[in-house]
């Protein structure tokens, strides 16, 4: 019994030392909507396809992406690439390319499978939506490098992209 009672004080004396301790230091608040959080350089958010120095797309279709996903969210399916108007540098591209969102975790496996470093995950963090659909990203949305971000909000608080 009065083991116990000794236990629980000395408990609540570190949980009080603990509040004590936040209580007095500095709060970290960010404004969010006008102000942005700085990620950090290992963060994985959304995802991209990468282009190459030539402007050509950097996907040679080779789904090792797709066979490293754990959940299965990516579905690619390569095309062979046209001499005189090549889509990639490889002999083959992705026609399709697709990510369910929805599903993926964001592990980044997609990205250390890929051979010729075309998918990226990268520091956008903003990923709400209402809408579904908006979770399937297609090849033109994948290709697409918005700055990160980059919303804005009006006096009601409604979000409006820039």
């Amino acid at each position: 019994m009065l083991r116990q009672f000794v236990e629980g004080t000395k408990n609540l004396l570190i949980g009080m030392g603990v509040t004590f301790r936040n209580m007095l230091s500095e709060p970290v608040t960010f404004q969010y909507p006008d102000v942005k959080r700085d990620m950090p350089a290992r963060y994985r958010g959304r995802h991209f396809l990468n282009r190459d120095e030539n402007g050509l797309e950097a996907c040679v279709g080779c789904s090792l992406c797709s066979a490293n996903c754990p959940v299965g969210c990516i579905h690619v399916v390569a095309a062979e690439n046209d001499p005189e108007n090549p889509v990639s540098a490889g002999e083959r591209y992705a026609e399709v390319y697709e990510i369910n969102l929805l599903r993926c975790i964001y592990c980044g496996y997609c990205e250390e499978a890929c051979p010729v470093d075309a998918v990226v995950l990268r520091e956008h963090y903003e990923l709400a939506d209402y809408d579904r659909d908006c979770y399937i990203a297609e090849k033109d949305d994948l290709l697409v490098y918005p700055e990160p971000n980059r919303f804005r909000h009006d006096i009601l608080g409604n979000t409006i992209r820039e």
